[in-house]
């Protein structure tokens, strides 16, 4: 078999059923965008009530409208589910607990297939479920490399207090951004957050969302938790009604604003660390 191959200038033999793994493996990366990598995007919130998921959502949203297309990932099994605050709980389509990865590699095209789509926005939503587990480190790791090989913006909501499948995220992720109200209290708690996230992950920015009722200054609070500070968000005066009615955030306003910041700031960290990587 080996003499056959060198003959016909095979570049490797695979025996089945023992190699099936690396030959879909391969078949999967032959399938793929040919284009350069996409890019992970992790957001954490500093305290509850932060507004990391909305922040999440509305960067997903945004990246898909700009073109690229997107997953958007919910990392939190406590958090209710992200499809239930887009309105997206009676979309068909896979959610965390149904998804059997353990290892490998799968095909983006075959997992935007099977998650539930956001409208025509280029968008696919993994959530978790009100019941089951929440995803694993296995299924997260797949599932985040399938999504940058493609050349996917892959956003995801990462809980303050990470296990094992989070920290795969972090590990992962171009930048993560940790959300914090402008309050003493959200600054405390933001802290210990802020410590450990700097220990998991290559690069953390700080989004603070104000405003603040003692007059605290986002490069205050920059400076406190010792995070670069990427952006400062007003108040947005119908977030509230909208995510209690399903409907996911509005295009415009304070929060998209900052959803382009992050995602220009996380293309030009993917494409230095691409440049790192070449060089």
């Amino acid at each position: 078999m080996w003499r056959l191959g060198l003959v016909v200038g095979a570049g490797s033999i695979v025996e089945l059923p023992e190699g099936e793994l690396w030959l879909v493996t391969a078949f999967t990366e032959a399938t793929e965008n040919a284009g350069p990598p996409g890019a992970v995007l992790a957001v954490v919130g500093g305290c509850g009530g932060a507004g990391a998921s909305a922040l999440a959502a509305a960067t997903a949203l945004r990246a898909a409208r700009d073109g690229t297309r997107t997953l958007l990932l919910d990392c939190d099994p406590l958090g209710g589910g992200l499809d239930l605050m887009l309105g997206a709980e009676d979309v068909l389509g896979v959610r965390w607990p149904e998804l059997s990865v353990v290892d490998g590699r799968i095909p983006a095209a075959a997992l935007h297939e099977a998650l539930p789509a956001m409208g025509d926005r280029g968008l696919s939503l993994l959530s978790c479920d009100r019941i089951g587990p929440g995803p694993t480190a296995g299924a997260l790791r797949v599932v985040v490399e399938a999504g940058r090989r493609a050349g996917d913006i892959v956003v995801c909501d990462v809980p303050r207090q990470p296990g094992d499948a989070a920290a795969v995220v972090l590990s992962a992720a171009d930048l993560t951004v940790l959300v914090v109200p402008a309050d003493v209290r959200a600054c405390a708690a933001a802290a210990r957050v802020a410590a450990d996230l700097t220990t998991r992950s290559p690069a953390v920015g700080l989004v603070v969302r104000g405003p603040s009722p003692g007059g605290l200054t986002p490069v205050e609070i920059a400076r406190a938790l010792d995070v670069p500070l990427l952006a400062s968000m007003r108040p947005q005066h119908d977030l509230d009604r909208r995510l209690e009615r399903g409907q996911p955030p509005a295009d415009r306003g304070p929060l998209a604003d900052t959803a382009a910041t992050l995602l220009t700031e996380l293309r030009d960290r993917s494409r230095l660390s691409r440049t790192g990587r070449s060089s």
